[in-house]
Order: C-alpha cells, then sequence, then structure tokens
C-alpha cells in the first residue's frame, strides 16, 4: 500500500499517538480545576502554547485552541464580522477557497454581509492589486488561503498582507495556512496576517484540534460561550491530549522542513513529467505550485473508477478535495481557473508526503499507464 493523500489527512508521527496514549491516561484532569491534577493539566496546556507560539515564531498569548480549521476559519469569519459590524459588513475573499471559507461565507451573506470573490488566474492566483481595488469603505475582512488543497496554487500572502497594512490598516486579514505549513515559506508577522488557521491533521498530527493565531489587541466575537476558556473565545474543556499531541507535531513537522520541501518539490517535478507523457490526462497544477500537491484531470473518463483502479494496485489517491470528494460536481476550483465541465468532473490528485520515494513515483506512474491502458480496451471492447 502507497498513500498518497496527504492532503486529506496524513498519518501521524509515531512520536504523537505515543505522547497522546501517555497524556490521556496520566493527565486527565480538567485544567481549569484548583487541584494539583487540574495544575498538572494546565502546565502541560501552557507547554503546548508555547511550543506552537515557538514553531509559528508568535507569541503565546495568541495561540487559541480549535477542534480543527473548519472551526478556526469559521472564528476568523464570523468573530471578525460580527466584533466589527460597525465598520461595515463587506468581506474580500477568492472563488477558490476550501469550503469551511467559502460556505462560511455564503452563509454570511445570507445574514446581510457582502462578499467579493475575487477570481483567479489559470494557475490560481490573485494578486495585491485585484485585493486592492476590490476594498470598499465598509470593507472588514479579507480572507485568503496560502495553498489552495486541490490543485496547490501558492498565493502571494506577503504581499497582499503588505499592502494591507500599508494602504487600509483597518482591514483585517486572514489566511487558512493548512496546506501551507511545514512545505512552504511564510512569516506571519512580516506578512502582516492578523488571523491564521491550522488543522493538525495535516501535518502528521491527531484529527480534531487545530489553532487559530488572533493577533495580539484583536477582538474577536466568540462563537462558542461558555466557561470563558481560551481567553474567552473558544469554551469549552481543552483536549488536553489532542493539544499535547499537535505540539509534539508541529514541532517535528517544523524541524528540517526545508529539506523535506526540496525532497517533495523532486518527487512532484518527476511525478509531472510522467503525468505529462500520458496523452489521455490533463495537468491541472503548476510547476510553481506547493512541492507535495498534483492535479491532473482524465476528460472522458470516471475519475471515481482509475481510483478505485488504483486502490486495487495499492495506490491510494483522491478526487477533489476531501471535503468535497462524494458530492458528484465539477470542481469549484477547476471551473474557477477556466477548466471546462468536462475536465472539471474528472479532476484527481496526488498529495505527497516525506515518506515517499522515486520508487514510489515510478510505481504510481507505471500503475497509472496500466489502469489507463485497461480502461481504453474496456472502451474498445464496448464500442
Amino acid at each position: 500500500m502507497i498513500y498518497f493523500d496527504h492532503a486529506a489527512t496524513t498519518p501521524p508521527y509515531e512520536d504523537v499517538t505515543r505522547t497522546i496514549a501517555e497524556v490521556m491516561a496520566a493527565h486527565f484532569g480538567n485544567p481549569s480545576s484548583l487541584h494539583r491534577l487540574g495544575e498538572e493539566s494546565g502546565k502541560l496546556l501552557r507547554k503546548a502554547r508555547e511550543v506552537c507560539a515557538e514553531a509559528l515564531k508568535v507569541k503565546p498569548s495568541e495561540i487559541i485552541f480549535t477542534s480543527g480549521a473548519t472551526e478556526s476559519n469559521n472564528l476568523a469569519l464570523k468573530g471578525s464580522a460580527l466584533q466589527y459590524i460597525s465598520r461595515g459588513k463587506h468581506i474580500i475573499t477568492t472563488n477558490t477557497e476550501h469550503s469551511s471559507v467559502y460556505e462560511c461565507c455564503k452563509q454570511l451573506e445570507t445574514l446581510g454581509w457582502e462578499v467579493t470573490y475575487l477570481p483567479v488566474n489559470s494557475t490560481g492566483l490573485v494578486n495585491a492589486e485585484q485585493v486592492a481595488a476590490a476594498i470598499r469603505e465598509d470593507t472588514v475582512l479579507v480572507s485568503v488561503m496560502h495553498v489552495n488543497n486541490e490543485i496547490g496554487s501558492v498565493q502571494p500572502i506577503t504581499e497582499i498582507g503588505k499592502m494591507l497594512k500599508k494602504d487600509h490598516a483597518r482591514v483585517l486579514f486572514h489566511v487558512d495556512g493548512v496546506q501551507g505549513f511545514g512545505k512552504v515559506s511564510l512569516s506571519i508577522v512580516e506578512s502582516g496576517i492578523d488571523l491564521y488557521s491550522l488543522s493538525a491533521h495535516k501535518w502528521r498530527g491527531p484529527k480534531g484540534v487545530g489553532l487559530l493565531y488572533v493577533r495580539e489587541g484583536l477582538v474577536l466575537s466568540p462563537l462558542l460561550s461558555g466557561g470563558g476558556q481560551e481567553g474567552g473565545l473558544r469554551a469549552g474543556t481543552e483536549n488536553i491530549p489532542y493539544i499535547v499531541g499537535m505540539a509534539k507535531a508541529i514541532r517535528l513537522t517544523n524541524e528540517n522542513w526545508e529539506t523535506r520541501a526540496r525532497k517533495l518539490s523532486g518527487l512532484k517535478e518527476m511525478l509531472i513529467q510522467g503525468i505529462t507523457e500520458l496523452p489521455e490526462l490533463v495537468l491541472n497544477s503548476d510547476r510553481a505550485g506547493a512541492p507535495h500537491i498534483v492535479h491532473f484531470s482524465c476528460p472522458g473518463m470516471k475519475a471515481e473508477v482509475i481510483l478505485h483502479m488504483l486502490e486495487e494496485e495499492g495506490m491510494f489517491v483522491s478526487t477533489q478535495s476531501a471535503c468535497s470528494s462524494k458530492q458528484r460536481k465539477p470542481s469549484r476550483v477547476l471551473l474557477a481557473i477556466g477548466k471546462d465541465t468536462e475536465t472539471a468532473s474528472t479532476g484527481l490528485r496526488i498529495s505527497l508526503g516525506e515518506e515517499h520515494t522515486e520508487e514510489h513515483i515510478n510505481k504510481l506512474l507505471k500503475s497509472l499507464g496500466k489502469v489507463l491502458k485497461q480502461l481504453h480496451q474496456l472502451k474498445g471492447e464496448t464500442s
């Protein structure tokens, strides 16, 4: 079995799963309790916050623990919209955002907010000039993802952030960093980011836990009210084992990430070269994109059929993003970059991890060629 679906979720580090089990068994106290068991859990919580802050080069007080990036994105957008409604009711984003941002914006529209969905170019990018041109007097927030989860486009986050801070300091800047962390360089502080979302299971941590960076001094309206945990922004007893596991994963991911990214870039180039040699396939990812995502379409064939035939070969890939793969609709992202409906309906995504080797890529390409040949033969027999 070779797993090529790291953009959907990643196999956790062994150290992470071991740490979670140890903490769950030995430190079950509620960190809000005043007794010794509560204080021990509280210490673990503070340490985990420090580790995450160090990895992101921000302050521990700016880290809010959540259940994952979907909650973080919703808290960033809805929390900003509700808190700063006196400034206006206009939000800017792109038409290729992850569904947890895109659908959140759609919901805000039903509640009276106006949303500008910026178009992207053929490689999935927007630019700072587009963002600047869309800003109005009543614009409250700009939300642009760092790396696209389907095709791997890397947005010019630093340029957009610097433009906002220079010319539109009152406009908040949110970045969904889920697919970028540990693969593509980005400085939160230097890029002028106010809000930054992460999910642990995208970089070999546990599912069900994530974080939101909230710039110091920024106030959000909480989505969950209750006991006042996480600085009053996210009520509910903290999931100490998973938060500690996430801290372990973020530290391990941050170590030697540049070496890992270079390796992935080499494997990506090898994979792209092999795909371009198969005339039945259409490459959708740009070579300049993130090092771990390669997306292609197979017009005239069913992507789900190819996916399951590859699975029989021991290769696990995906169609669209994991959050949308069961909807059986054309990819919103591929349509946005100018692909026709047929191409947008037959996409497959390969997403790489640090365990992959050139041998794995060769096996995948060999299996892909075999599957395409079998489908051609079946097509010929039925025509």
